[in-house]
């Protein structure tokens, strides 16, 4: 299978390259640093022999570029699995966010989604079959404190991921959506989980995998996954 996934220098996106790799696959990856996924396509070429691995940088908050990146991927062949993982996370109260931060969530968290997709999903739909996940958030379905953008920015591309499952029903080409909970990331620091308060990069990318691997007549719509303990 050829796999896109975004946002995988790191993170869960990087988890998800790896196990789709370990797996054999052709994973077609994109970050904002060209060396980062050079180095990450080595690795895993090194790791995983099977698999072969390609990285095109690309800015997601810029059309053109995601744009470019959805061409560059199409021309390396048809695409079966697109993961829209980029995304970034910024706290706040939604009265006291500096003015811009709105626009700069919905331009990671729904407009690089949105984008990539109507590139990738015709070349799906012409051959009636693809997979299209969209790594949402635990925030994009319930409001919390201190949310504030970054929550609207995911009930923004959970609304997306609904609509887009409804619209491709009847294609053959399947939509599942991620709520994941708290994942630890970069974005955690040097946080201590040695008590598993949260869950591991490798839990979510287990659950994608499994995913992917169903008959043709099955489709996961949502996977909500949250911490043993629950919510932080």
């Amino acid at each position: 299978m050829r796999v896109i996934i975004t946002g995988a220098s790191r993170g869960m996106g990087k988890g998800m390259a790896e196990k789709f790799a370990s797996a054999g696959h052709e994973v077609l990856i994109s970050a904002r640093n060209q060396s980062a996924l050079d180095a990450l396509c080595q690795t895993l070429m090194a790791a995983y022999p099977p698999c072969t691995c390609k990285g095109k940088a690309a800015d997601v908050t810029r059309l053109d570029q995601v744009q470019a990146f959805g061409k560059w991927c199409l021309e390396q062949g048809e695409p079966d699995i697109l993961i829209n993982n980029a995304g970034i996370y910024e706290p706040g109260k939604l009265l006291d966010q500096s003015n811009g931060l709105l626009e700069g969530q919905l331009a990671v968290n729904l407009y690089s989604a949105y984008h990539l997709t109507r590139v990738i999903a015709p070349a799906m739909v012409k051959r009636g079959q693809g997979h299209i996940i969209n790594i949402c958030s635990i925030a994009g379905q319930r409001p919390y404190a201190h949310g504030g953008a970054y929550s609207i920015s995911k009930y923004a591309l959970n609304g997306f991921s609904q609509n887009l499952r409804e619209e491709l029903k009847p294609t053959g080409v399947k939509v599942t959506t991620v709520y994941p909970g708290a994942v630890l990331t970069d974005s955690w620091g040097d946080y201590d989980n040695s008590q598993h308060r949260i869950m591991e990069v490798s839990d979510i990318a287990q659950l994608v995998y499994q995913a992917t691997q169903l008959s043709v007549g099955a489709c996961v719509e949502e996977i909500v996954v949250r911490p043993r303990l629950g919510d932080l």
